[in-house]
């Protein structure tokens, strides 16, 4: 038998190398049926309170012919981990490159873009719950990868504090502290509820703005998004 990682390298969801034209348009994920269905009943049921029988009478197929897919379990939560992590991250990408070099747009673009993922993916999302299942292995893969997304909001805080936009007692630990607080959406966030995604996105812009200090001018600004910031000068 391969190791876990070996099952999930061997056969990750193609939505793992997502590619979208639009970062703010979301139709549904492009997953295997088997991964559709681990996906369903982990949100449903937990990891723990998953077992492979289930996930098979959920899909439709026998026991032995999901093995044939996945090794067990844990390589199902691994792959759609990575699948929805991949998609984040090329997301996150695009969101950032879409803006200018302001950094205040930099910030905005990919508060949005998270609060998006987190709100359009709250299956997938609420799976970062179930990490301490994965082996040591494949956790430290999923970590490489969420690191990525760190340094990608701890360079833009880097970036508007040493031009004086931003007013932080620390750039990675305000990164993390606003990485927290947008993965918490998926404990109270309701799909059938009042609040859009996009409408949510756009409160966070300005939650997360007034933790970073912007200056009430820029936060206007933010509001509209619309033309040249106005204190900007470089």
């Amino acid at each position: 038998m391969c190791d876990g990682m070996s099952a999930v390298r061997a056969s990750r969801d193609p939505a793992a190398d997502v590619s979208t034209s639009d970062w703010r348009v979301f139709a549904g994920e492009e997953l295997s049926p088997i991964l559709r269905g681990a996906l369903e009943m982990f949100h449903e049921h937990g990891y723990h309170g998953t077992s492979v029988r289930m996930i098979a009478n959920r899909v439709g197929v026998t026991v032995p012919a999901l093995y044939y897919h996945y090794e067990n379990k844990q390589a199902m939560l691994a792959a759609l981990l990575e699948s929805g992590l991949r998609e984040l991250v090329t997301r996150a990408r695009q969101a950032v490159a879409e803006s200018s070099e302001d950094p205040v747009e930099r910030f905005a673009n990919l508060v949005e873009c998270l609060v998006l993922c987190m709100t359009h993916r709250l299956q997938w999302a609420s799976l970062d719950s179930e990490l301490r299942h994965l082996d040591s292995v494949n956790r430290e893969h999923y970590a490489a990868l969420r690191k990525e997304i760190e340094t990608l909001f701890a360079t833009i805080l880097h970036t508007g504090t040493q031009r004086g936009i931003f007013d932080t007692a620390g750039v990675t630990d305000t990164a993390r502290a606003l990485l927290g607080m947008f993965q918490a959406i998926v404990t109270w966030y309701d799909p059938a509820g009042s609040v859009s995604p996009e409408k949510l996105a756009e409160r966070y812009v300005g939650i997360a703005a007034r933790c970073v200090g912007v200056s009430e001018q820029v936060l206007r600004w933010l509001d509209s998004r619309g033309g040249t910031r106005p204190d900007r000068t470089e």
